[in-house]
């Protein structure tokens, strides 16, 4: 195969940053601010996981408390992690 039929892979930050709700947030990970730090991970490991390029990405059906959930996000130094409430849409974290 030469250069011309390499297939081409999408760029993290062409992949969407994908979202899921647990208790009453609304949590999206921003992959392109993803250092792989894991503190999300620390705190919260029935939710977060960091997949093969070391960043954050969401267990299936992983559930926590909220508090953990908002504190895995406060602990993430790029603010990859952004929370919403669930029931108004209005952003928790960061402010």
């Amino acid at each position: 195969m030469d250069q011309s039929q390499t297939p081409v892979v999408p760029a993290v930050a062409e992949v969407a940053d994908p979202e899921v709700t647990i208790g009453k947030y609304k949590v999206k990970i921003i992959r392109h601010l993803c250092i792989g730090a894991a503190s999300c991970v620390a705190i919260s490991p029935n939710v977060f996981a960091l997949d093969g390029s070391n960043i954050a990405v969401f267990k299936d059906g992983g559930i926590d408390s909220d508090d953990d959930i908002l504190a895995a996000a406060q602990s993430c130094p790029t603010k990859a992690i952004e929370l919403f409430d669930a029931a108004t849409g209005a952003k928790v974290w960061p402010l």
